[in-house]
């Protein structure tokens, strides 16, 4: 199941379930099933609300021929991020690949420990939105290409064998960093967290619908050309570990999002590098999930 945060031309934002070529428009289903709707108006209310899943099953079972009177095309609405204002900052996992982290350095470089940084809420953008070039405040935007975990249930100190059942759902993240902000001031947030660097979505899809989310392909375009080919069976510390790490001593809640890391071939690790310019077209697609794509203001 493909949840998605829409929003129409008349400004008005909901929540929809994506089928082929169409979203379907939950609340308004609901009214014609039932006529009233219950149904969250916002996806953090739906991640809040457990019962929302069991709902929706039961409308798109039921409602039938009247779909078409609450659908509309993808192309007549906009997709916003799946969730355009987290309520706290998005946890990030660095150097989760070992051949990322050797080409951000060498092998001295691959962590034995989780590395962990955080990207402000206000860095989230959705699906073709435009991310800022933010010149002249850097010159070296980079992209990154991640799959990201949503928690759908409070918890601590949660084990790596409950870890799965904390999990809400999956999207994708492109973690844009202004490498040189990086550097100069030696730690990451501010170089992670310039204005739109967060580009999210298009949707989540349900934890129902992936199978296996260790074991899935991750390929990041630019401009068409392949940069990242990857898999997160790669990855060195699995989602559960993940969870489970992050959980001993912090509180992890419905809504917070993990971007999980990124493999090998971000623009920083080609001899020259290839940084992003004006015009850039990034396209992060994730197996099970789908295609994340963002153009770099000119």
């Amino acid at each position: 199941m493909k949840l998605a945060t829409a929003k129409l031309l008349n400004g008005e934002q909901f929540v929809g379930v994506i089928l082929g070529d169409k979203i379907i428009h939950i609340k308004k289903a609901e009214e014609l099933y039932n006529g009233e709707s219950s149904f969250p108006n916002c996806m953090q209310q739906v991640i809040d609300q457990p019962s929302s899943i069991e709902l929706l099953n039961k409308l798109l079972e039921n409602i039938g021929s009247k779909i078409t009177k609450c659908s509309y095309q993808l192309d007549d609405v906009t997709l916003e991020a799946p969730i355009p204002t987290p309520r706290k900052n998005i946890f990030c996992v660095g150097k989760n690949y070992v051949d990322h982290a050797i080409e951000m350095g060498s092998e001295a470089d691959i962590p034995e420990d989780i590395i962990v940084f955080t990207k402000a809420p206000t860095t989230v953008l959705g699906h073709e939105g435009t991310v800022l070039n933010h010149r002249p405040l850097t010159e070296q935007l980079d992209y990154e290409g991640e799959l990201a975990v949503v928690i759908g249930k409070k918890g601590r100190g949660i084990s790596e064998d409950e870890a799965s059942s904390y999990i809400f759902g999956y999207t994708i993240i492109n973690d844009i960093t202004a490498r040189d902000l990086q550097a100069k001031h030696k730690q990451f947030f501010i170089g992670k967290s310039l204005d739109t660097t967060c580009p999210m979505g298009p949707w989540i899809v349900h934890h129902s619908g992936i199978q296996d989310a260790n074991n899935l392909n991750i390929t990041t375009k630019i401009n068409g050309e392949v940069r990242q080919d990857s898999n997160t069976k790669n990855c060195i510390f699995s989602i559960e570990k993940i969870i489970s790490i992050l959980s001993q001593g912090i509180t992890l809640e419905p809504g917070d999002i993990i971007a999980t890391g990124t493999p090998a071939g971000v623009g920083k690790g080609f001899k020259p590098p290839k940084f992003l310019r004006p015009g850039d077209v990034m396209e992060v697609t994730v197996e099970g999930i789908g295609t994340l794509v963002n153009k770099l203001e000119k």
